[in-house]
């Protein structure tokens, strides 16, 4: 199997570059379909306006419905198609952006993604998350390519709510673990490639990064700062957790946010359940107890949750539920060594949960 590095053709990153936004789409297309949601456009809409003034391209903005499914994507590609867009345009959070991508897949069209909240590695991925229409977990939708421009404007990630780029530090809290279990097991990458060592490597920068800069970036974050810290932890949550686990894999993590999913706790942020997931995972692995400390003491130094009751699961009834649905065929909690079974991951799930109570001092 080849092994190939796949990323962003360019990732651009600094303090008010949705500014830029119309130089940056002048050269991919005429006319672009801008995905936000309301509150989103009041928050940025003027600032992309402006950056259009001078810009040949037009761009025509529409509202995003709330939900990455198949038929918000398919209502977006019409209106697209039926207004002439070349190239789209996310602006927002994880699942507008994964919208965006999956409908310039369908269109065959240029897409750039313009996270406003650093709360995941969706931006860089070639790969949207697709759900129901009431929210649960649907499909993978693999891309033929990973986004033409990623645009990380930080002085709008600064403003935005501390919590947001918390959880995206508990999403790419798990980049180098399953990484490393996928590794172990010589699994393809997450674009069914042979893994680089490049993609290794910078699921590992990852990890270190959070443990160096992130307790600085929250405090930055809590007064609008943009500083050295706070830029350091925006590329780890979206480009070195998004390019790093596209060319390494998932494993039990993101299973245990999908099998979470299945109970429709709206509560329940991604970043916070991978944050959790990545325990279990360490005690499914059988991990030395100094690594699973160390990232326990860094999920406590943060705010990201440590036991179930954080996320919402408050009953075994619904860890059982969990177990079942982050098990079933296809799930990448079967890059780890052995078949996991929902009986396994079950009792991973209450250990964790139990060691988390010891931390918490309950």
């Amino acid at each position: 199997m080849a092994a190939i590095f796949n990323s962003p053709s360019k990732y651009i990153q600094g303090p008010d570059e949705l500014a830029k936004l119309g130089s940056y789409v002048e050269p991919l297309g005429a006319k672009a379909l801008v995905i936000v949601t309301p509150s989103g456009k009041k928050r940025v809409g003027a600032k992309i306006e402006g950056g259009f003034a001078e810009a040949k391209a037009e761009l025509l903005f529409e509202d995003f419905n709330g939900e990455c499914s198949k038929g918000e994507v398919d209502r977006l590609v019409a209106l697209a198609r039926d207004n002439g867009c070349d190239i789209i345009v996310g602006v927002g959070g994880g699942k507008i952006l994964d919208t965006a991508k999956a409908v310039a897949y369908y269109l065959e069209s240029p897409v750039i993604i313009c996270p406003t909240i650093a709360s995941t590695d969706a931006p860089c991925s070639a790969l949207s998350v697709l759900y129901t229409d009431d929210g649960q977990f649907d499909k993978y939708l693999f891309l033929k390519a990973n986004p033409n421009i990623v645009l990380m404007d930080t002085t709008v990630i600064a403003a935005s709510p501390v919590r947001l780029t918390v959880s995206g530090m508990g999403d790419a809290l798990g980049t180098y673990f399953e990484g490393r279990a996928s590794i172990r097991t010589e699994s393809a990458s997450l674009e069914g490639t042979g893994i680089t060592r490049a993609g290794q490597a910078l699921a590992r920068l990852c990890y270190d990064t959070l443990r160096e800069y992130g307790k600085q970036a929250i405090e930055a974050c809590k007064v609008h700062a943009v500083t050295p810290a706070l830029e350091n932890i925006v590329e780890a949550n979206v480009y070195l957790s998004g390019v790093g686990a596209d060319n390494v894999n998932c494993a039990a993590a993101h299973s245990f946010y999908n099998g979470v999913t299945s109970l429709g706790i709206k509560h329940a942020d991604h970043g916070c359940c991978v944050a959790l997931g990545t325990l279990v995972q360490l005690v499914l692995e059988g991990a030395p107890k100094e690594e699973f400390k160390e990232v326990q003491d860094f999920c406590l130094e943060v705010g990201l949750p440590v036991t179930l009751e954080e996320i919402g699961v408050t009953t075994p009834e619904q860890v059982k539920t969990i177990s079942e649905n982050a098990c079933i065929p296809g799930e990448t909690i079967h890059n780890l060594a052995g078949d996991v079974q929902p009986v396994e991951l079950y009792d991973a799930i209450m250990q964790a949960d139990a060691m988390g109570k010891i931390a918490l001092g309950k």
